[in-house]
């Protein structure tokens, strides 16, 4: 089983190179060509997301993408390092009641609610995770077993 692990600095123009190295790992893992595509925007959706968080958050850790080739699986999962808040009822920074949202978050979480649908969409086998150390988005294809390349 080998793994890559890529760390960047949360800048959206890092996001390319992560679809970039994500596709040529899942190419000489054996993923089939026809869904190379979808893995680049797949990582994209979820690194953008990444890189949206810890800039809306003022997080200075880096975006984690680590991808993992298995012999019947490819497997990536993108990281972020902003502590996540449990949902339930909220307040608005101006008073309003239980369920109120402000502006900004609202715009911010139907933004993240569209990226997970996105991902949902492109890859069949995805978990979405998060707590208090950060967010996880883990996602896989099969492999060929006999498409590897050297």
């Amino acid at each position: 089983m080998a793994t890559v692990e890529l760390l960047f600095s949360a800048l959206p123009n890092h996001v390319r190179t992560a679809r970039l190295v994500a596709a040529a790992v899942a190419r000489r893992a054996g993923v089939d060509e026809a869904v190379l595509d979808e893995v680049r925007l797949a990582v994209g959706e979820a690194c953008s997301r990444a890189v949206g968080l810890h800039i809306s958050n003022n997080v200075s850790a880096p975006v984690r993408v680590v991808l993992v080739e298995d012999e019947k699986k490819f497997s990536i999962e993108v990281a972020d390092e902003v502590a996540h808040r449990p949902t339930g009822p909220r307040r608005d920074e101006h008073g309003g009641g239980p369920g109120a949202v402000a502006a900004g978050e609202a715009v911010a979480e139907d933004e993240d609610e569209m990226g997970l649908a996105v991902i949902s969409g492109l890859v069949d086998d995805v978990e979405v995770s998060a707590d208090e150390t950060g967010g996880r988005i883990r996602m896989s294809w099969p492999t060929t077993p006999d498409a590897l390349l050297p």
